[in-house]
């Protein structure tokens, strides 16, 4: 695993969802070349989520391929029966949907217990209110500004307010705002402003480019990290 040191300096993770499925390790690799600062892994069970993705045995595979951090979204449930597998697999952050089970407190420890950093997802219907009681449990809160399951959809611009509450609410605490779904230039400034300080791109990361051509892999990234500055 990595060890991640936090700051609010903005994080660009490409989601390798909309990457080349038969080139991970190489994909991968050229994010990381071009400017990402963590590789993000979405996992989904075809019942949390209408979508079917990765399980432990990939995220094992691709892990000596990521030199920055693996950050890993689990949009499944039940979520504690497969956390120490996604951690043995190399994960630095798990990420569970508080939607997922009626015990996220218990699993956002046992995410802990397992060594990786805990993730606490909220889904676009779900009040920010409901982190009120877990802020001391998490290291990242990841607002979902899609309804989670598949890449490419628009983002709901309803969720920049609850970011700027969660901010206010996380107060001084280490806890990184991580926003998935939708980002690009134009959006990623709304959400840096509110105070997200992790982007999950796919799409707008991976368009134009090919693990044979990774340039603009990079001018995309350059791109959304321009755009976010702009707000600082």
């Amino acid at each position: 695993m990595t060890d991640i040191l936090f700051d609010r300096s903005v994080k660009i993770a490409p989601s390798i969802l909309a990457a080349d499925f038969a080139n991970f390790g190489r994909e991968i690799e050229a994010v990381e070349a071009e400017g990402a600062d963590w590789i993000h892994v979405d996992v989904m069970d075809g019942h949390f989520v209408p979508n079917l993705t990765f399980g432990p045995a990939m995220c094992k595979a691709i892990r000596p391929h990521i030199k920055t951090v693996m950050d890993v979204h689990l949009m499944i449930s039940p979520v504690d029966p497969y956390i120490d597998a996604f951690a043995e697999a190399g994960a630095d952050i798990i990420t569970a949907h508080v939607e997922a089970g009626p015990h996220i407190h218990r699993t956002l420890q046992a995410i802990r217990g397992a060594g990786a950093k805990a993730g606490l997802a909220l889904n676009p219907g779900t009040p920010v209110e409901v982190v009120d009681y877990l802020l001391d449990m998490v290291d990242l809160v990841c607002v979902m500004t899609v309804n989670p399951g598949f890449g490419g959809q628009k983002f709901i611009h309803s969720q920049v307010e609850k970011v700027r509450k969660l901010r206010a609410m996380i107060g001084d605490r280490p806890i990184h705002i991580e926003i998935d779904g939708g980002v690009d230039p134009i959006t990623a400034p709304l959400v840096v402003a509110a105070g997200a300080d992790a982007l999950v791109a796919g799409s707008a990361v991976f368009k134009g480019g090919s693990v044979n051509n990774p340039a603009p892999y990079g001018d995309n990234i350059r791109a959304i990290r321009a755009a976010a500055a702009k707000v600082l």
